[in-house]
């Protein structure tokens, strides 16, 4: 008896204590929570079992790494110039080949990076904010707000997100932030509707029921329990976008409403080249191939994500 009694009056750690009291109980028996770093391991397991994924993050990060600290990536200048290094094709020393003003390619590609990454990031941050309170506002609230908010998303959906982005960028003016915007803007509706899809489908589960039924306020509710479970689709989606506003905003730089000369953007990279497509075609090819694989790679990421 002795024993019991001094085993009963024995304190347990606090630590002990905390482990099985936020545990789990299963069949009257507390199971200890696995630690974040296992739960990160175990989500991140199938990601990567995936050369295909592996090799396209390689690539963004490559890209995110040359928007940053282009500096690290090449040892050459993208304004330089020079007349006996015009039109030298791909090799070791120029590994892209140069222009007809003898700039290195490949350095110019590298550097393009920060007007091409940063257009995509304010065009997708304009999209996912407003597209994101729109389509949260419309499905959660409903009614009058919900069908005054989906007619004008409608309206920015019967034209192209590329073509709204052009009409968008010849009447506020041209450059990397005016093309940004653009694109940003046009991409306004898909946030939208896909945030409003799932708000619509997580406002009536049972757990969002109780915890208005247990006093929380509306925006208790969306906050803590609604936008968390909402957010999976929106960010396969905020993933595609930024592939195609990096598109959206080469095609822009392309026909002459991104930065100017001399300023190193992928779209302009291209048209720089097109005059030489029968003497020099790398000038256009390898730039243009560059952004295809990056904006694939983007897709691929989504997708993979998706499937998960």
């Amino acid at each position: 008896m002795s024993s019991i009694r001094d085993l009963e009056e024995t304190p347990v750690p606090a630590p002990v204590l905390e482990s099985v009291a936020d545990a789990p109980v299963s069949g009257g028996v507390p199971r200890l929570r696995p630690s974040r770093f296992k739960r990160t391991a175990v989500t991140l397991r199938p990601l990567l079992a995936r050369p295909g994924f592996l090799l396209g993050a390689g690539l963004i990060a490559f890209v995110l790494l040359a928007a940053a600290w282009p500096q690290l990536l090449t040892g050459y200048d993208p304004y330089a110039t020079s007349e006996a290094d015009k039109f030298l094709p791909p090799s070791m020393a120029h590994w892209f080949g140069t222009d007809d003003l003898g700039r290195d390619l490949y350095t110019r590609v590298v550097f393009g990076a920060r007007l091409s990454v940063a257009a995509a990031l304010i065009a997708v941050g304009i999209g996912l904010t407003v597209g994101l309170t729109l389509g949260v506002l419309s499905g959660y609230l409903g009614g009058l707000a919900d069908e005054v908010i989906m007619r004008a998303v409608d309206v920015m959906l019967a034209l192209p997100p590329l073509l709204l982005a052009l009409a968008l960028v010849t009447a506020i003016g041209f450059g990397t932030i005016p093309v940004a915007i653009a694109v940003g803007l046009g991409i306004i509706p898909g946030f939208a509707r896909t945030t409003r899809a799932e708000v619509l489908r997580v406002k009536i589960l049972p757990y969002v029921e109780a915890a208005k039924l247990g006093g929380a306020g509306w925006f208790s509710v969306l906050l803590r329990h609604v936008l968390p479970n909402s957010w999976g689709p929106v960010a396969v989606l905020t993933t595609l976008d930024f592939g195609f506003a990096i598109l959206a905003t080469a095609g822009l730089s392309f026909l002459g409403f991104g930065a100017a000369p001399p300023a190193a953007e992928w779209g302009t990279l291209i048209a720089d080249g097109r005059n030489f497509l029968m003497t020099t075609p790398w000038l256009s090819l390898i730039p243009g191939l560059f952004v295809a694989v990056v904006v694939f790679s983007l897709n691929h990421i989504a997708r993979t994500i998706e499937e998960l």
